[in-house]
């Protein structure tokens, strides 16, 4: 299954869970106790907040697809030639090497979204998910600009 598919159906699980739960929140609100009419709102607020994070996800995978696509045209793409583990992990020596020629790239021309997409998969590469998501949102913001 692709990657796509995969998130797809995970979005239809989720608004089918989405739909069930709000559907309970409005039996528990019809209740008129007022207990019940507080759980109720608080079950319909639930599904609202994982809904507006879901789509805020996917829109994040749209844009970050997106930049892939015009770095691929340019041939800016980096080259997925690191030396891995039996696992298929990288190995983190070689991980961190090619991170300090992407950083110090990013560095040079900070406002280039480019170089901040190519820092975001280093980030990624070497272990680092929470700079590597921080990395591509500055590349998707600096490219919004341009």
């Amino acid at each position: 299954m692709t990657a796509k598919r995969a998130v797809v159906v995970i979005a239809v699980v989720f608004i089918a869970y989405a739909v069930l739960l709000g559907w309970r929140g409005v039996l528990l609100i019809g209740t008129g106790d007022p207990v019940a009419i507080g759980l109720g709102i608080a079950v319909l607020v639930i599904p609202l907040l994982g809904l507006y994070l879901v789509w805020r996800e996917i829109q994040f995978g749209r844009r970050t697809e997106a930049l892939a696509h015009e770095l691929d045209r340019e041939g800016g793409l980096p080259v997925d030639d690191l030396p891995r583990r039996p696992s298929g992990r990288i190995e983190r020596v070689a991980a961190d090497a090619a991170f300090t020629q992407y950083k110090e790239e990013a560095e040079a021309a900070p406002e280039d979204w480019r170089v901040w997409f190519r820092l975001s998969t280093a980030y990624d590469a070497a272990g680092d998910r929470k700079r590597a998501r921080s990395s591509m949102r500055t590349a998707i913001q600096y490219h919004d600009q341009t």
